[in-house]
């Protein structure tokens, strides 16, 4: 059995099916979703419905992502939200236009169940964002900050790597866990397109939303597999793209 993580998909369900098929995923596979299913891509609610299926099949392990919880907000009350609007929520929006109120029930239902994080026995921390506390995320006050925060991957690029991690000055938040995965913030934003390691952290947002490709990757091996760039997916959209 591997144990699979899988980064920001943001409405782009073929680039699921291909990197799964890319991936040779079957049953014996453990899924690790880091969340952001929806906003970008026209398929946000059959990235759900694909999501549901799994869930029935598969062992997963699904994520809540902040553009997941904005969405939730929007089934539940319907309330604009402009600056949503902007980070690919038009998108998802539009989509909905289509999706009946039983299914927009179920969705509701699968998003109010998403996990903030997930550490396995093995101490490794699986969360969409990062966490503030530096105690770990047992003791985050902010919970929150599991899908918003942008702190931890920051500090991780900042870091010197000659520091040693018995200096007082190295983060503590870097000690807790043997690895931790996130997504949230694109590797494309330093120029890669593939899972990107700093110290304890792997980063697996490989700019699905945008120009880039959607990554599955095998946390024992470190052996990843990709979709084709989003944009050559989707034809004539621009998913987060301006």
């Amino acid at each position: 059995m591997r144990t699979l993580v899988i980064g920001d998909i943001h409405g782009g369900l073929r680039a699921v099916d291909q990197a799964f098929e890319r991936a040779g995923v079957t049953v014996r596979d453990q899924l690790i979703f880091l969340g952001d299913y929806v906003d970008g891509w026209s398929e946000s609610p059959q990235v759900l419905d694909l999501l549901l299926s799994l869930q029935q099949t598969h062992r997963c392990i699904f994520i809540r992502g902040n553009h997941d919880a904005l969405l939730l907000e929007w089934l539940k009350g319907n309330n604009d939200n402009l600056l949503w609007y902007k980070h690919g929520g038009e998108a998802t929006v539009k989509a909905y236009r289509n999706v009946s109120d039983q299914v927009k029930l179920e969705h509701i239902g699968f998003l109010e169940k998403l996990e903030n994080y997930y550490l396995d026995a093995r101490n490794r921390l699986f969360v969409h964002a990062g966490f503030t506390n530096l105690n770990g995320v047992a003791y985050e006050y902010f919970p929150k900050m599991f899908f918003w925060e942008r702190t931890l991957w920051e500090t991780a690029l900042a870091l010197d790597p000659a520091l040693d991690r018995s200096d007082p000055a190295f983060p503590k938040r870097f000690t807790l866990y043997k690895e931790i995965y996130i997504g949230h913030t694109p590797v494309t934003r330093i120029g890669q397109t593939v899972p990107a390691n700093r110290d304890c952290v792997w980063n697996v947002d490989t700019g699905a939303a945008f120009k880039g490709p959607l990554t599955v990757m095998d946390v024992d091996t470190k052996a990843y597999w990709q979709s084709d760039p989003l944009p050559e997916l989707y034809l004539g959209e621009k998913g987060r793209n301006n």
